[in-house]
């Protein structure tokens, strides 16, 4: 498809540079098959069945930007991929002035050395020392904030709560994912109590998912990989969800693209641990959800593909207009989409198309 079919008109003033205070307090347009209403986040318990399963991400978001010289130059440095225990692949600001062997000294004694320059730009960083990496980006880095925030205000102490879920539990994240931001214990503990249960897996998202698609077609664009697992247990006990008739709806893309990453051919998730570049756009057939909780996506991005691909490109574009159109807040820190396509729960869906997809079961 021709990528300017997803594109939209933002008003700048729609792209929220705090969350909600209290986070559910955000609001929550529901797409239901072909009905549309207003909500707030607040009001799942009321909204969701009885044995629906919410499905989130427990990555946590490390202090990734990290700031340096390599001599005289200026080099800025956004992690966005672990490779080993010392060494990260990178987007390099002014990486013209970086050759491969050059030490760069990230201050508070961090520095790294490059090691291979990587055909989109990006460069391997390895880290030099004894200390764990993360110790090393706790003196050094700071909070990613995505760029269409970060251009708007510098990142501040608030951050280093405001951009991490209440579920973060294994480092690795150089991106939040921001659906999961909407919960709190309270509205969690408002979900158990209706029987709306929850799981949790672990996606690593990486800078890539800012990155802008140049290509003029969709099939000419290429996602960055991502590393996540599901374990045997937590893929069962998703599995038995649909079994007994409930639905699973993944909190973030994040969720939904690793669940469509381990699920099989008869709609059955599979243990998974690897890497995974699936893209998914329309004409993809989901098999692992039946819905999903995402915020408000960049226009041309391979989120908001994403989200045609499961309601329809112009389903989406309208509930954009309406969302725009009545003031709701776009992106990170945003407010929130409830997408239920209306498929009969537990479909059994033919084999989606994917790309670069590894099980390591």
């Amino acid at each position: 498809m021709r990528v300017d079919a997803f594109d939209f008109a933002l008003p700048p003033e729609r792209i929220a540079l705090r969350p909600a205070v209290p986070r559910d307090s955000a609001r929550l347009l529901i797409l239901e098959g072909s009905e549309t209403r207003d909500a707030q986040v607040s009001d799942l318990p009321a909204i969701l069945r009885p044995g629906d399963c919410l499905v989130f991400n427990d990555t946590r978001v490390i202090p990734a930007q990290l700031e340096g010289k390599r001599g005289a130059a200026s080099i800025g440095a956004t992690l966005h991929k672990r490779e080993g225990p010392r060494t990260w692949i990178a987007f390099v600001r002014n990486a013209k002035r970086v050759r491969l062997g050059d030490r760069i000294d990230f201050g508070e004694g961090v520095t790294a050395i490059a090691e291979h320059r990587y055909d989109d730009g990006a460069i391997l960083l390895a880290f030099e020392g004894d200390e764990p990496v993360e110790l090393l980006l706790e003196r050094a880095g700071r909070m990613p904030l995505p760029p269409y925030i970060a251009a708007k205000r510098p990142t501040d102490a608030r951050d280093a709560s405001d951009y991490q879920t209440m579920f973060a539990a294994e480092p690795g994240a150089v991106a939040a994912p921001t659906a999961a931001l909407h919960f709190t214990p309270g509205l969690m503990a408002a979900l158990n109590k209706v029987g709306i249960a929850h799981e949790t897996l672990t996606l690593h998202v990486g800078a890539g998912t800012f990155l802008p698609v140049k290509a003029d077609d969709t099939a000419d664009h290429r996602m960055h990989a991502e590393w996540g697992r599901i374990d045997a247990a937590t893929a069962a006990r998703l599995n038995g969800v649909r079994a007994d008739g409930g639905r699973l709806i993944a909190v973030g893309t994040t969720s939904l693209r690793l669940i469509e990453s381990a699920t099989d051919t008869e709609g059955r998730i599979q243990p998974f641990t690897g890497d995974t570049a699936i893209f998914i756009t329309p004409g993809y057939t989901f098999r692992g959800i039946d819905g999903l909780i995402t915020n408000f996506h960049l226009p041309r991005s391979t989120l908001f593909m994403l989200v045609s691909a499961l309601m329809g490109l112009e389903r989406m574009q309208a509930a954009y207009a309406h969302a725009i159109d009545n003031h709701y807040r776009f992106y990170s820190y945003g407010d929130a989409s409830l997408l239920l396509p209306g498929r009969g729960d537990g479909e059994m869906i033919e084999h989606p198309r994917s790309h670069s997809i590894r099980h390591d079961l």
